[in-house]
């Protein structure tokens, strides 16, 4: 059996199945995890990975002794504008909240708020809810007339899909698409930018002008595959999330931090 085992939350859901079925057929282990917190038998197990959301993650990440790679919480407001198509600015959720226009706002890696466009800032949670000093991305508003999600590896998109069109939920396999050349040649440049050797980053064409442009980055361990290839999601997955002594120097900066959780 392969010495790897895929760690997945008590959440089911289709990529974890996917994800699953593939880590399988490597004969790999799959263990999902019932409560919050990891049983005796699997901390620190040897060769563990994970399939999970961030607070799940941040939950047991310790104690099975991972690494987990995400984007920095500040990389898409770093941007430069011919990549993104718009304003962002990376600011607190107390900042954002003296907002005074329609803005759209989301917590950069994790989901402790909903991403989405707040008519200002008084609609975002208060501290009472949500810290003051979380990290956020404000951004302009834009439409976006199609987007895709793409698994990158060393910079090389290992597999895609096709999410939205038009605001819809409209998935479809990259490969076939007739969008697929102009995407591949936009996500060349993702390559050369500041980004982990393993992560998803989502793009898409603007409603007006256009122009493709990142949409954001999200961690692979955490990242719905549409209609990816899972095989090769699974690539990205495993190198994304991995025992925490095998990462190198390059990828060490963009590990997430992850709260020691002592259980009584």
């Amino acid at each position: 059996m392969n010495a790897r085992t895929l760690f997945l939350s008590p959440r089911a859901t289709a990529t974890g199945h996917a994800l699953a079925d593939s880590a399988r057929r490597r004969a790999m282990r799959v263990e999902a995890l019932h409560e919050w917190r990891v049983p005796d038998e699997w901390r620190a197990v040897e060769g563990a990975s994970l399939y999970a959301g961030p607070l799940f993650a941040d939950a047991v990440g310790a104690e099975l002794g991972l690494g987990l790679l995400e984007a920095a919480p500040d990389w898409l407001a770093r941007l430069p504008y011919e990549l993104t198509g718009r304003e962002i600015e990376f600011s607190t959720l107390a900042e954002a909240r003296q907002l005074r226009r329609p803005a759209f706002v989301k917590p950069p890696n994790d989901k402790s708020f909903p991403a989405r466009v707040y008519p200002d800032g008084s609609r975002l949670p208060g501290p009472d809810a949500v810290d003051d000093g979380t990290p956020v991305l404000v951004s302009d508003i834009v439409t976006f007339a199609v987007e895709y999600r793409l698994f990158l590896l060393d910079g090389e998109v290992r597999t895609g899909s096709r999410y939205l069109t038009d605001g819809d939920l409209d998935v479809a396999p990259l490969d076939g698409d007739p969008r697929r050349a102009e995407v591949l040649a936009f996500a060349e440049q993702l390559s050369s930018l500041d980004l982990p050797s393993a992560v998803v980053v989502d793009v898409g064409l603007l409603s007006e002008g256009l122009e493709w442009v990142v949409v954001e980055a999200n961690a692979a361990w955490a990242s719905g595959h549409y209609a990816c290839d899972p095989d090769a999601a699974l690539d990205v997955v495993l190198h994304a999330a991995r025992p925490e002594g095998e990462f190198g120097p390059a990828d060490r900066a963009f590990l997430r931090p992850l709260p020691e959780v002592v259980w009584d």
